[in-house]
């Protein structure tokens, strides 16, 4: 899809439009620094026990202890808490012989698996009494044939004391890295010990937190990363689609899409884990920009949102390397979207990309399939599940931003819809003409890499205006009475001259988009309805009065606008050329040749095209695909012969 083909042509940026759009941009790379996290420790790495250290060689800046990681010092606090045992207290100093506890202290010694308990005395000293030796007054009662009272209460503080003392006795380091020693070399892999050193070394980190000053660096850093990756994209606007720059409607969408990532991206870094990242279908920028805009465009704002979100994600390398291809297969796979299915093998390809990608890449840095996380190609299915509801978006976008995308554009040429079916039954030769103009014009922007699908779309639809009166136009009128010449020549002129209007106003009736509505307003230009202007010079002349007195030309000229693209260009040339080529009298290749190439010079000396961004080498082209295609047209047939009798 041409980039200039889905937007109304503009006035040219004014230095107010263009403070505009730079702050707009300038709030999008200060909202990827607002909305996503900042690391909180300092320690800028990201690091994962079987995978390859892809940083620069570290060294230890300063002596530091070795952490035992948390499922180490889980085991060793399980293993010291075997001696626990949960403290009683004598209450009654008589009846010490026999340990009674209470039936609800008894079950809750059994629940905890304890075989003993400890009893502390008046002086505090402590005796094991095991578990076996223990009564409750039930108990004692069968045992001895006596009643007994609870003499054992449960002291909670000193046993909540006891088991304290037991877990802090467990030491949380083991060994030390010195000043200058080696923490981890470029390409070593991370083994169990590498990746106690860096956990050590990132604890020690967040114990001692962000200084001002780090916080003041890490900021300015990530705010000038983020204004660089923002301004390479206005950059990229301003020299190769400077019409998309000029337009604030074009800006504000590309920014919206950006912010709208940026915004999905922060929710999910603070308030899920990180990996989830992946579920987010960062594919919808370029399927989004590539239904209104060009290819090129398209993976630029994919590109420049990956970019910015890489700034906090844990592990930017890994995220950029999955989300590049991703971007480049979506663009890819629909450089010609026509149908709604190609969203959904675009969801399959990118699925296969970021599968392929995120396993060739892992395996060539652990080389062991073990380490695959399976996790992540969950995430990878959900993706691309939500690659397919891009297409719920693209009717807002339309509205909104008053866009028109491929897939609309090839709805509205079905010629079996009511509007075409009621234009070739109330107008049926008009609606010839608009089928070969639509012909004509799509190859002719093929030629010259326009938009030949607006061009087929849009051509059906030129001459839609003639339906408020088809018996006025010739081509409608089987041969009868022509009324316009009942009418003199200039309301004869008003007449053709209104079809214009008229097919505006259905337009808009049939709510067709600004993009088409836009070439019914143009086909024509400013120029002359030349049969009713010459008719009427001759008419003066015959009647012997001043042509340049009588006659004012504005009656004769059709109110414009003037085509101001490629497209509303090739339009003009095509209906024009279509015309006059049912007037010859002969058809030869000299003939069409001559009709082309006087048309196509008429409407340059008349300035219709002269606000337009058509080349010489482009009317080359156009004129020869004209000349190619009327050829085919009225190609010459053999004559059968007769059976002799």
């Amino acid at each position: 899809m041409h980039f200039s083909s889905l937007n109304i042509p503009v006035q040219r940026t004014t230095a107010s439009s263009a403070t505009l759009k730079i702050i707009v941009f300038a709030a999008v790379a200060l909202l990827s620094l607002l909305l996503i996290p900042v690391p909180d420790n300092g320690f800028p790495y990201h690091y994962e026990e079987g995978e390859v250290w892809t940083y620069e060689t570290l060294t230890a800046e300063w002596d530091f202890p070795l952490y035992k990681d948390e499922e180490t010092i889980r085991k060793e606090q399980q293993n010291a808490l075997r001696s626990y045992a949960p403290c009683f207290r004598w209450t009654n100093d008589h009846q010490k012989n026999v340990p009674i506890l209470s039936a609800k202290d008894m079950r809750q010694v059994e629940k905890g698996g304890y075989d003993h308990i400890t009893v502390i005395n008046g002086q505090h000293r402590t005796k094991a009494v095991p578990l076996s030796h223990l009564y409750t007054p039930k108990m004692a009662y069968e045992q001895t044939g006596r009643e007994m009272e609870v003499n054992l209460e449960y002291d909670s503080l000193t046993s909540a004391e006891v088991y304290k003392g037991i877990v802090e006795s467990v030491s949380l380091t083991e060994g030390a890295v010195l000043k200058g020693e080696t923490v981890v070399e470029y390409g070593q892999l991370i083994t169990h010990d590498i990746y106690q050193r860096l956990y050590s070394l990132d604890l020690i980190y967040s114990q001692r937190g962000l200084s001002r000053q780090h916080i003041v660096w890490s900021y300015s850093g990530r705010s000038l990363l983020a204004l660089i990756f923002v301004g390479l994209f206005v950059l990229y606007l301003v020299t190769f689609r400077r019409p998309l720059w000029e337009q604030t409607r074009a800006t504000l969408f590309f920014c919206l899409l950006i912010a709208l990532m940026e915004l999905l991206s922060a929710l999910i870094l603070r308030l899920t884990d990180a990996s989830l990242i992946y579920i987010l279908p960062f594919a919808w920028l370029p399927i989004l920009t590539r239904m209104f805009y060009d290819s090129r465009t398209a993976y630029f704002v994919h590109l420049t949102t990956v970019m910015l979100v890489s700034l906090s994600v844990p592990d930017p390398y890994l995220f950029l390397l999955l989300q590049m291809p991703a971007g480049m297969v979506a663009v890819v796979s629909l450089k010609d979207l026509t149908r709604r299915s190609q969203l959904a093998f675009t969801a399959i390809y990118i699925l296969l990309a970021y599968t392929f990608v995120y396993t060739l890449y892992n395996l060539m840095l652990t080389g062991d399939v073990s380490r695959l996380d399976p996790h992540i190609y969950l995430y990878f299915v959900l993706n691309g599940l939500l690659v397919i509801t891009v297409y719920s978006l693209v009717y807002l976008f339309e509205k909104t931003f008053r866009l028109v995308s491929s897939l609309t554009l090839v709805e509205l040429g079905n010629i079996s819809s009511d509007l075409m079916q009621t234009f070739a039954e109330q107008a049926p030769g008009t609606f010839q003409h608009s089928l070969q103009v639509s012909n004509l014009a799509s190859e002719a922007a093929k030629s010259i890499n326009a938009d030949a699908l607006l061009m087929r779309t849009a051509a059906l639809y030129h001459d839609i205006g003639k339906l408020a009166h088809p018996g006025w136009f010739i081509e409608n009128q089987n041969g009868g009475d022509n009324p316009l010449l009942a009418m003199s020549n200039r309301d004869a002129a008003k007449a053709v001259i209104a079809h214009v209007e008229e097919g505006d106003r259905f337009a808009r009736e049939h709510r067709l988009p600004d993009v088409v509505r836009m070439f019914i307003r143009t086909h024509h230009g400013t120029s002359l309805v030349r049969y009713f202007y010459n008719s009427e010079v001759n008419r003066l002349k015959t009647e012997h009065l001043d042509t340049e007195t009588n006659i004012r030309e504005e009656d004769f000229r059709y109110a414009g606008p003037k085509p101001e693209t490629k497209e509303t260009a090739i339009l003009m040339m095509a209906d024009a050329v279509e015309a006059r080529s049912r007037t010859l009298d002969t058809y030869t290749e000299q003939s069409l040749n001559d009709m082309v190439e006087q048309t196509v010079a008429y409407q340059i000396e008349d300035g219709q095209l002269a606000e337009t961004p058509l080349t010489f080498n482009d009317l080359s082209r156009i004129k020869e695909v004209f000349k190619e295609r009327l050829k085919s047209m009225y190609h010459h047939r053999i004559q059968y012969p007769d059976v002799k009798q």
